[in-house]
């Protein structure tokens, strides 16, 4: 009754419609913000994608010219997903090989292969581009001729010598070393003596779901699942921060993955969830796998 008879009744009305729309251009401002930095991500994938269909449909051409000179197509011998014991008895092949003097060549294939490993290779070595990142392996008399892409990539090498380089922490756990399983509403951590657990801890986060914003205006919604996001993302920080680990992996949701790799020896997308300790073994299952290819 006092604000109607001051005048001031029409000026709160005012202030409160344009909080609101204030608040309104808050979260529309927010969502921008978020889809531009989705629209980021997706042009670097789109673009690593599009970088890998070029190399591929090179790789293509060339199979299509070969086959127009009568030549067969390039295609790998087999591939498999090898993990556990499987992995240890085809790492023990590899390193019981013994040839000559300079007779086992052995390199590393981050992209493309070098000369020297096209050279070793021959025609053969287009096939490591779809393989890579990867471990190629062959000799002299083309007895072996296999890539490995394993869950640790080493620094770049190429090299002959009597027997191939291969070593097991490339492939499995071995030593000291923890993992971190981040996801969105999720984390995981465990400290690990070889393959064996030592530590866990974990928890899960109530986020928003994105299949319903209950009373809440779109781009409240969207803001507020941010918010809630952004907080478990800085818990599981302050967790693994608390820990400390020499060795960090984390594996993971790909979105939230880039807020962790300046602590990490390496990263990892998995498919990992439910309850925090199961996801963490799957993930760590999936982590420590390799693909093997037949070329």
């Amino acid at each position: 009754m006092l604000d109607e008879l001051l005048g001031r009744a029409p000026l709160k009305s005012q202030i409160e419609e344009l909080e609101a729309e204030l608040e309104g251009l808050r979260g529309q401002l927010e969502g921008e913000r978020e889809r531009r930095r989705e629209a980021v991500r997706g042009r670097q994938e789109a673009e690593e994608r599009v970088n890998r269909l070029e190399d591929r449909i090179a790789d293509l051409e060339g199979q299509l010219d070969r086959v127009r000179d009568g030549e067969p197509a390039l295609r790998f011998r087999g591939t498999e997903t090898l993990s556990g014991e499987r992995l240890r008895e085809v790492l023990a092949r590899l390193e019981s090989v013994r040839t000559g003097p300079e007779s086992a060549f052995s390199a590393v294939v981050e992209e493309r292969p070098d000369e020297a490993t096209r050279d070793a290779f021959g025609d053969r070595a287009a096939l490591l581009e779809r393989a890579a990142p990867c471990l190629a392996y062959t000799d002299d008399a083309g007895l072996v001729c296999v890539a490995l892409r394993p869950a640790l990539l080493p620094e770049p090498f190429a090299e002959w010598d009597d027997r191939f380089r291969v070593e097991r922490g490339w492939f499995l756990p071995e030593g000291s070393f923890a993992v971190a399983l981040v996801r969105s509403d999720l984390f995981a951590f465990g400290e690990y003596d070889g393959g064996e657990r030592v530590e866990f801890e974990g928890f899960a986060t109530d986020v928003m779901g994105s299949h319903s914003k209950g009373g809440f205006s779109q781009a409240r919604f969207e803001r507020r699942r941010d918010e809630q996001v952004d907080e478990h993302l800085d818990r599981c920080r302050e967790a693994i921060d608390e820990r400390d680990p020499d060795r960090l992996i984390v594996v993971g949701q790909r979105t939230v993955l880039d807020e962790f790799e300046a602590l990490a020896v390496a990263t990892a997308a998995v498919d990992a969830t439910g309850d925090p300790k199961d996801a963490l073994d799957h993930a760590v299952r999936d982590f420590f796998s390799a693909e093997i290819y037949r070329v």
